[in-house]
């Protein structure tokens, strides 16, 4: 048997899944999909799964990330698992709070509570989540923020009204607080805060330099990080050659096209987003420093993920992959995980 003899990569890779749905399937299929996935990761050696938060949507199925890691903790041995992420706003911070001390509970030393203020869906979506509708939502994410680790930290002056509520399960450690976002104003409030820090590249390519440099200068040591942890979560699609890898990706082109239209359909085959793009003609150039996806090979990836890495100064990423196959899915992460030589006994945690 011929030894492989690439060298084991120093960049760290996870994975950010939306349990997007294909047309012709159900929103059902893909979440039990995101199950199969984590399972298949886990195995592979990536260091977190997160899920994220959306709403009313046909194209993406997850509306709870906290439900679906409660039994994709089960499904799984080593790897960690978070939300990608919460959306504050809609909640209590302690009902937040509960909820991911349950999750730490199951899964000691294994959950990462990813927390961001967009609405995961458009604003009428976000006025059917608000309990109180008849006065102006305030925008005090910020006191959320604060609120929601003095709840998990058990923090609260002993003067304010909620000092001696005892967040349950009461337990030793807790669940790792992570900011995500995709503007400047995101890696201003990880500072505040000194939490790490995501940045949704895939969503925003603009500002994600800065944003990651911003954090970076400001950050002073805190409670919860000594030293600045910063991740970008970036889409990749990995095929044996360029040609499948970029017949793969032309549904993930298609779906930001609709998205950006406002369009939620289901993710389109390959056949059909091909044809579609073919009569919607040039697709819009790429804003921004790097592609929101790395399309091609897996070394051509591996080369493109490690440059931007080693551009940001970040020792890990977050990979999102979108294709309308399952298979084709799983195949795009073994391949990559191969290619970094992620394969690992070792706790992810």
């Amino acid at each position: 048997m011929p030894v492989d003899t690439k060298a084991a990569s120093q960049l760290r890779l996870s994975i950010l899944d939306q349990s997007p749905v294909a047309a012709g399937s159900t929103p059902g299929q893909a979440l039990q999909s995101s199950i199969d996935l984590a399972r298949h990761v886990d195995a592979l050696g990536y260091t977190r799964f997160w899920m994220s938060e959306h709403h009313a949507m046909d194209t993406l199925a997850c509306t709870a990330p906290e439900v679906m890691l409660a039994r994709i903790g089960a499904e799984t041995k080593r790897i960690r698992i978070g939300s990608g992420g919460i959306m504050l706003p809609h909640y209590t911070p302690l009902k937040v709070a509960e909820c991911f001390r349950m999750l730490h509970a199951l899964y000691p030393h294994r959950v990462d509570l990813g927390i961001g203020r967009a609405p995961g869906g458009g604003p009428v979506e976000a006025l059917a989540l608000k309990r109180e509708r008849k006065t102006p939502m305030p925008d005090d994410f910020p006191d959320q923020v604060s609120e929601l680790l003095a709840f998990l930290g058990h923090s609260f002056p002993a003067n304010h009204p909620f000092a001696n509520i005892r967040v349950s399960p009461h337990m030793p450690g807790g669940p790792d607080v992570w900011m995500l976002g995709s503007s400047m104003w995101s890696a201003a409030a990880a500072v505040e805060f000194g939490l790490p820090y995501s940045f949704a590249h895939f969503f925003s390519p603009v500002h994600t330099r800065a944003a990651i440099e911003t954090y970076r200068r400001g950050f002073t040591p805190s409670p919860y990080r000594t030293e600045p942890e910063a991740t970008v979560a970036v889409g990749a699609i990995c095929a044996e050659t360029q040609e499948e890898a970029d017949f793969l990706a032309s549904s993930v082109r298609l779906l930001q096209r609709r998205i950006r239209q406002g369009d939620r359909r289901p993710v389109a085959s390959p056949e059909d987003a091909t044809r579609e793009l073919r009569i919607l003609g040039d697709t819009p150039a790429e804003e921004g420093e790097w592609p929101r996806y790395f399309v091609g090979t897996p070394a051509s990836v591996r080369s493109d993920l490690e440059q931007m890495a080693a551009a940001l100064k970040i020792h890990e990423l977050i990979v999102n992959t979108i294709v309308w196959d399952h298979a084709a899915r799983l195949g795009s992460y073994a391949l990559l995980a191969r290619e970094f030589s992620l394969f690992s006994d070792t706790p992810a945690a």
